[in-house]
């Protein structure tokens, strides 16, 4: 019991739990009585969520959109910022940010189904790592409009953000080593192997 009440364990606990909350799936279903898991893509993330509701209840589907993305990158954000709060230990912290992500792509409350991971990723690395989080944002949309697949930009924007914090963070304070970032990158991109399949195919659907 005394292991339950420890405060990092309960971070670590919050962090998967709160992260596996399906906005996407929970907003579209309340607000336009659409499941997205049965449409489009099936998968629960702000890009399917614009996907679908762009057909099903087009008045509604910018605003959802945004509110799943802000919502998914700000409930792996407010975890840390708590920890933070808290005095935890930037290995602690790092602990909580891949728990999020893992949380997000394999929810317990989905059957352990869920989204791809980059607005709950950009979340807690947009905290973590700032400056290299910004750039792979800059990237993405530069990528989004030239190329107009949101799965390849995300994907591009990923591998800025791996550079960058190379570059900018040699030797990230606490871990002196990148392994919860490449941790990350491993869930977003396993998660994109049906899209980079479809791609390979020319079968994805451009959203953006």
């Amino acid at each position: 019991m005394d292991f339950l009440l420890n405060q990092n364990v309960l971070l670590y606990l919050t962090a998967y739990l709160l992260a596996g909350v399906p906005f996407g799936f929970i907003l579209a279903k309340v607000f336009a009585g659409v499941d997205v898991r049965k449409e489009g893509s099936g998968n629960i993330g702000a890009t399917n969520v614009l996907r679908v509701l762009k057909e099903k209840a087009p008045h509604l589907a910018k605003k959802l959109t945004i509110t799943t993305f802000v919502l998914d990158a700000l409930k792996g954000a407010v975890i840390i910022l708590i920890a933070m709060a808290l005095g935890a230990e930037p290995s602690v912290l790092w602990t909580i940010a891949v728990l999020s992500v893992l949380g997000h792509c394999f929810s317990p409350f989905l059957g352990f189904e869920g989204g791809k991971g980059v607005a709950t990723g950009f979340g807690v690395l947009l905290i973590l790592q700032p400056i290299p989080s910004i750039i792979a944002i800059v990237v993405w949309l530069i990528a989004g409009k030239v190329l107009k697949i949101s799965s390849l930009s995300s994907l591009i924007g990923l591998i800025a953000l791996l550079i960058s914090s190379y570059i900018i963070n040699p030797s990230i304070e606490g871990i002196d080593a990148h392994t919860p970032i490449w941790i990350i990158a491993f869930v977003i991109f396993y998660k994109h192997i049906p899209n980079i399949i479809r791609v390979f195919n020319k079968e994805e659907t451009q959203v953006i």
